[in-house]
């Protein structure tokens, strides 16, 4: 089992969810984030944002199916062809336990 941990720009939110679910992937955790990456924040003018809003998408998902859930993120929420600056990441982790509370269920 891997948790997925994307952090995308806002406007992508609705597109990436659309084509997970689509692609058959429906449970996540969307959460309203902020944060910077490698380019430090955004200047105009005089002043400095450094703390960008962006989406965190957070799904647990079985191990084959981690290349599928993660090509759709990358497709999705890349800008144009080539992508751009801020156009987010996407980190994979190990889980080692899930459980559902209602049930008290094991795994996904």
């Amino acid at each position: 089992m891997l948790l997925i941990r994307s952090i995308i720009r806002p406007e992508k939110k609705d597109a990436v969810l659309a084509e997970l679910t689509k692609a058959g992937f429906h449970a996540a955790t969307v959460v309203d984030v902020v944060g910077r990456g490698k380019q430090k924040g955004i200047k105009i003018g005089s002043m400095v944002y450094d703390e960008i809003p962006k989406t965190l998408i957070m799904m647990a998902i079985p191990d084959e199916d981690k290349d599928k859930v993660v090509d759709v993120i990358l497709q999705t929420a890349r800008t144009g062809e080539k992508g751009a600056f801020g156009d987010g990441k996407v980190f994979i982790s190990p889980v080692e336990e899930a459980y559902t509370i209602s049930s008290g269920a094991k795994g996904l």
